[in-house]
């Protein structure tokens, strides 16, 4: 190689060592501070975000609105010693807030729809109108509730299938929320000749005995049909198991029938012949 060139770049590099060494001795302090004041801030916001969260819990805050602030209590703190760090090292976080001010509207007017399912799902947590494990019905649907999120809510219908609703499609609308139990309404006819009391008095002892629903069914008269007096019986079963007790409700009363000599009435129809 040439002499020449080989000293050139001996020159250039004696002249990096010379500047990587001053920028070490003028900000090597600097750049130490930030980062131990970094690394103590990530440790704090962990530390602060998990007494909070134990806090919430042990006040018996809701489950998802605990994780909420206790997250957010988290993400500003590491903001704030972000903004401390950064002050260390002599950069000035104006540009980045004016910047961060400019994308956020472009990002907000892009993902306004996600958006408003987390808005929604901060309603949902602060006015608590159902907690895990109710039964609630929106738009259609049904299911034991198993999650709630910011973004969405999960459901879990009677046959195991999950049911993830965004959570935007919850508020405002109208919700059924049954809790751990949902209204079952059966009715029965029976022939116009039977004891109407009675047979309301032996359905009633057999649904107290039953162990699929709540004990205290309502049975009473609904409507006098053509060729029965129709009885409605009203109870409350387990959401979890709505068709089994509603299966299980029909055998009890077919057979509680039958027991009883009291007659399910076939339809009839009287016809005269005029000359």
């Amino acid at each position: 190689m040439d002499p020449a060139n080989i000293k050139h770049e001996m020159e250039q590099l004696n002249a990096l060592y010379g500047m990587g060494l001053e920028f070490l001795l003028t900000y090597g302090f600097q750049v130490l501070a930030a980062l131990l004041i970094f690394i103590i801030g990530l440790i704090v916001a962990n530390k602060a975000s998990q007494l909070v969260h134990r806090l919430c819990i042990k006040k018996q805050v809701d489950v998802t609105l605990a994780g909420f602030t206790a997250s957010t209590v988290k993400l500003l703190l590491t903001v704030v010693f972000v903004i401390i760090a950064l002050s260390k090292v002599g950069i000035s976080i104006g540009p980045f807030v004016a910047a961060l001010g400019a994308a956020s509207l472009g990002i907000g007017l892009a993902v306004q729809g996600p958006l408003s399912n987390y808005g929604a799902g901060l309603n949902l947590i602060l006015t608590h109108p159902f907690i895990i494990g109710d039964t609630i019905t929106v738009q259609g649907v049904s299911g034991v509730v198993k999650v709630i999120k910011l973004a969405y809510t999960r459901l879990i219908d009677e046959d195991g299938v999950e049911i993830t609703i965004p959570n935007k499609h919850i508020v405002g609308e109208v919700l059924l929320n049954s809790k751990s139990f949902t209204l079952l309404e059966l009715t029965v006819g029976i022939r116009y000749q039977d004891d109407t009391e009675r047979a309301i008095e032996v359905l009633t002892q057999a649904f107290s005995s039953s162990d699929y629903c709540d004990k205290s069914a309502q049975i009473g008269i609904d409507e006098f049909a053509d060729s029965s007096i129709n009885l409605s019986i009203r109870l409350l079963a387990p959401s979890a198991r709505l068709h089994e007790a509603k299966f299980k409700a029909n055998i009890l009363i077919i057979n509680t029938l039958k027991t009883h000599n009291i007659g399910i009435p076939l339809p009839q129809r009287e016809l005269r012949l005029l000359q």
